[in-house]
């Protein structure tokens, strides 16, 4: 899937440095007023280890997306399926080209991908205090379903809604 300005496309394993390098930035710009330094850096090494996405790249429950404009990567998304829903587990964008459709044209990529293995659903988890991406996704369909706290070990939590969309 393309725009004029970017392209989207799966992840490869060039990509997957480059993945863990963005993410520190969008982390960086999101997340300092939300959760410690301390858990971002612990989230940051669990979630976006090369092995780790090495591994999720050759696991056909696991889908991987990255947009790039011109060269230069400006967007990612994973998503993991069940045997009945997909969970849309990262949507990241730089935020130079947020509000730009990057992030609408990765998630139109999870849910074609979605419905193609007839999942029933699109969930995801979302940090109660990130009302932009809340927002976003409320824009695209999703609707808060529940609220919880995900206790993720070594004294962290996730403070969370979670958010739906029938596909």
């Amino acid at each position: 899937m393309s725009d004029a300005l970017f392209h989207v496309r799966r992840l490869n394993a060039e990509d997957i440095a480059p993945v863990s390098a963005l993410a520190r930035v969008v982390w960086q710009s999101t997340y300092p007023a939300l959760i410690s330094q301390a858990q971002i850096d612990a989230m940051l090494s669990d979630r976006y280890a090369t092995s780790h996405i090495r591994s999720q790249r050759e696991d056909p429950t696991h889908g991987w997306w990255v947009a790039h404009q011109n060269l230069t990567l400006v967007g990612f998304a994973h998503a993991l399926l069940d045997p009945i829903d997909c969970k849309l587990d990262k949507l990241y964008v730089h935020p130079d080209t947020q509000g730009q459709g990057v992030g609408r044209t990765l998630l139109l990529s999870i849910q074609q991908w979605a419905r193609r293995q007839h999942a029933g659903r699109l969930w995801l988890q979302v940090n109660r205090g990130n009302t932009q991406a809340i927002t976003a996704y409320q824009k695209y369909g999703f609707r808060i379903i529940e609220s919880r706290v995900f206790d993720i070990g070594n004294g962290f939590v996730m403070d969370d809604h979670l958010m739906e969309q029938r596909l």
